[in-house]
């Protein structure tokens, strides 16, 4: 079964263990995703995110410069697996020549000076996705829970501070452009301003069903239902700490029911992967891309269609692809 995975974090951790001095590279690796893990999945697509975690970086930009030069010149010297994609007719010119495609996104929208010049720059760097705010309060929103809170994002969430005037402007040019806009991470209130101020179709790349696991990083059923309307889609986070509360591992039990009540209350078109490889604490039945067949018989076990389950790996999101990656 073809997949899409709209979320991961493997170009930080290998741009991280280069500047170490250690030799690493994406083709074969220790790490969750690796080009021979992918082919082994069965991948179509693989959204790689140049993460910044905005205050521990001395330069914000500087430090996603860099990231996006390593994601470059990884794909580029594995051509012959893997290409870069700008709009929806070059994953198709890839499927067509057996070649996987690399969407490249950013997590963390703030990494442009308050300056929307830079983020038509980084749609010209060939960013089609971008993640508004991670944990932090960044000038564009604000992340949905205080990471300095007792609760750890549990039981708590933010409905009062949505988009800032300026968060506004970002995602109507995100859209302008062809941006897809990623609300993961975002608050309750900032979702709502990006359903109230875009009109496209738009992602939660990694997050989940709240009404499973109550957690702030996760989807209210009114949110879900919201998204589903709007023909976007919502990636299955493979982290346990969002798939059930204070869960000890990430189980594929714990996806399943997750995904199980998404398609009851918004249907099966809302629903894809985001697992969020690389980004996660290693304690995974899904240990890396190489497992993806294993969630495929789950899903299977559980009795969904050969349709639905294709709709889920990749043609969900394909949808989204196609309709805002025009060029």
């Amino acid at each position: 079964m073809k997949v899409i995975d709209m979320h991961c974090d493997t170009i930080y951790e290998i741009n991280r263990i280069q500047k170490e001095g250690n030799n690493i590279d994406l083709r074969d690796n220790h790490l969750n995703i690796s080009l021979k893990k992918m082919q082994q999945g069965d991948y179509l697509l693989q959204n790689f995110a140049m993460f910044t975690p905005l205050k521990q970086v001395e330069d914000p930009v500087d430090h996603v410069f860099h990231l996006i030069d390593t994601f470059y010149q990884e794909i580029d010297k594995n051509n012959d697996l893997i290409e870069v994609v700008y709009s929806y007719d070059d994953i198709c010119r890839n499927i067509k020549n057996h070649k996987m495609s690399a969407l490249l996104t950013l997590e963390e929208g703030a990494v442009v000076r308050d300056d929307l010049a830079y983020l038509r720059n980084y749609y010209r760097l060939g960013v089609r996705m971008i993640t508004l705010n991670w944990n932090y309060i960044n000038g564009i929103g604000y992340p949905n829970f205080d990471m300095n809170d007792e609760r750890h994002g549990y039981h708590c969430c933010d409905n009062e501070n949505g988009l800032t005037d300026f968060g506004i402007q970002y995602v109507q040019e995100c859209e302008r452009l062809g941006i897809i806009i990623d609300v993961s991470h975002l608050s309750d209130a900032g979702f709502y301003d990006v359903l109230k101020y875009t009109n496209q179709p738009f992602v939660a790349s990694h997050s989940n069903a709240r009404a499973i696991c109550n957690h702030a990083r996760n989807l209210s059923d009114d949110m879900i239902q919201k998204l589903a309307q709007r023909g976007g889609v919502m990636g299955i986070n493979f982290a346990s700490d969002f798939l059930k509360e204070n869960g000890d591992i990430s189980r594929v039990s714990s996806m399943i029911e997750h995904i199980q009540h998404i398609r009851e209350i918004a249907g099966v078109d809302c629903i894809g992967l985001g697992t969020d490889f690389d980004g996660i604490p290693q304690n995974l039945e899904l240990k890396d891309a190489s497992y993806m067949p294993q969630l495929y018989q789950a899903l299977k076990d559980a009795k969904f269609s050969e349709e639905d389950i294709e709709k889920i790996f990749y043609k969900n999101v394909l949808r989204v692809y196609q309709n805002v990656l025009k060029r």
